[in-house]
């Protein structure tokens, strides 16, 4: 899964900067999506790999910390990649006239770098609120890599401060997903005020690829948001194993859901393919 994961997203990757008919906004939050999904891979690759495969679970404090940062930070990157995703499928399809005088290069190149920024900043207290707090004997975390709310529990000191902004981080999260939700809530508006079948599933067709990777997303933290809420005696198993697929099957299935339904993409990778063994 790693593996078909990384060489997927280093595929867009490479077939968005080499191909210049790619090199639309579209495609530039592609390449976003990519780079994010290729960071949750490399950020949680090095502790599950070693338990899986040498039965080697200790991780020492301090690469926790780190590891827990970035994988809250490609997450956060994530979702808001996959909020501006839904804004460019909203200016498509309800502005299509000035779609590329609202997006324009440079316009892209500055949203980028300002969600990038909001990011960091927004993780960036979760490691030194955690190195703070004073830890007990008790030392064994409940997923296959380090997450903050894991982390956190280990505390045998007041962890309050962890526990709000834990909150507030999260309730930045559900602001993603609610102004998603309302974008793909105009886009539908829109597609119903056109006449023609036809015309409407053509329209609606643009954003599939887009709505499956919101839920292949958003489903497993949903999930296991709820499991911890409401399922407290539940089955560990249940929660390694939405943690798991929370980390594993987004970056692996990003890139099959764009190189199947996207027609450039999946034209471009059959051309080289064919080319290669003429």
């Amino acid at each position: 899964m790693y593996i078909v994961a990384i060489m997927g997203n280093c595929t867009i990757l490479f077939f968005i900067k080499m191909e210049p008919s790619l090199h639309e906004p579209m495609y530039y939050f592609l390449s976003m999506l990519a780079v994010s999904d290729l960071g949750l891979s490399f950020s949680s690759l090095p502790t599950m790999l070693r338990i899986f495969l040498f039965n080697a679970p200790g991780i020492s404090p301090n690469a926790c910390i780190a590891q827990e940062f970035f994988i809250h930070g490609f997450s956060a990157m994530e979702s808001s990649v996959l909020l501006i995703m839904s804004f460019d499928r909203f200016i498509a399809i309800c502005n299509p006239l000035r779609y590329t005088s609202i997006l324009t290069s440079t316009r892209v190149i500055k949203i980028g770098l300002v969600f990038s920024l909001k990011n960091v900043l927004l993780i960036l207290p979760f490691p030194f609120t955690l190195k703070h707090l004073r830890y007990c004997k008790k030392n064994l975390l409940s997923h296959s890599y380090c997450l903050h709310q894991d982390v956190m529990k280990l505390a045998c000191s007041d962890n309050k401060i962890n526990v709000i902004y834990g909150l507030f981080v999260a309730l930045t999260g559900i602001l993603d997903i609610t102004c998603i939700f309302m974008s793909y809530m105009l886009i539908l508006k829109a597609v119903l005020g056109i006449a023609s079948q036809n015309e409407r599933l053509k329209v609606l067709n643009t954003c599939v690829s887009h709505i499956i990777a919101v839920l292949i997303f958003y489903v497993p933290i949903i999930s296991l948001s709820v499991i911890y809420r409401f399922a407290k005696y539940s089955s560990p198993m249940v929660k390694i194993l939405m943690a798991d697929v929370f980390l594993l099957v987004p970056p692996l299935m990003n890139p099959v859901i764009y190189c199947v339904k996207n027609q450039q993409i999946r034209n471009l990778i059959l051309m080289k393919l064919c080319q290669k063994y003429r």
